[in-house]
């Protein structure tokens, strides 16, 4: 049961980094630094938070409280990327650290005790918070996206007016056990 847990959690995070990288490949670059008004945050700004965010909770993840010192969060909320290639390198840093924090845990590691601003949580509910946290921040930049991309928007998901074809398929085949993102994702990209 744990280790499907651990299969589980990679396969979503992998699924929520292809929503973003497909995304950012619909956009040119001023897409990523547009904002609605002064409150609002551009994608630059969610790319630099998630990434923030995922450096600090998953930097010695096992050992340091997942609020690191050196984080400046409100920061991240400020114009510093200048470029859509800086803003993937940035978006790059912070999943490369969270696949190599969470790539060799074992079912082993998911009782243990590690803090987030010296409040305790097991491996499994800090892994739970993030996998919540995170797709929260994706779901903006997709919608974002979906307003900013100029060669009209490709569909991440079930095109629209496609659900009862895309169910047709579905329930032509016999029921089988599968992850429900194995057939977004492209394993050779997102094999983590």
């Amino acid at each position: 049961m744990n280790n499907d847990y651990l299969d589980s959690v990679k396969k979503q995070f992998q699924y929520y980094k292809m929503l973003g990288d497909k995304t950012f490949a619909q956009l040119n670059n001023d897409a990523f630094f547009w904002q609605y008004n002064e409150d609002s945050n551009s994608i630059a700004m969610i790319v630099n938070h998630l990434s923030g965010n995922m450096l600090s909770r998953f930097t010695d993840f096992l050992t340091t409280d997942g609020e690191k010192e050196w984080r400046n969060r409100d920061l991240e909320f400020e114009p510093q990327l200048k470029t859509k290639a800086a803003v993937i390198e940035k978006w790059e840093q912070g999943w490369t650290c969270l696949f190599e924090a969470i790539n060799p845990l074992t079912a082993n590691d998911l009782d243990r005790i590690i803090y987030i601003r010296n409040q305790g949580h097991t491996v499994t509910e800090a892994i739970n918070r993030q996998l919540a946290h995170y797709p929260y921040h994706i779901g903006q930049i997709v919608m974002l996206g979906k307003m900013l991309a100029e060669n009209g928007w490709q569909s991440l998901s079930i095109p629209k007016g496609r659900s009862q074809v895309y169910n047709a398929d579905k329930f032509a085949k016999p029921q089988q056990k599968a992850h429900f993102t194995d057939e977004f994702l492209d394993k050779s990209k997102y094999n983590a």
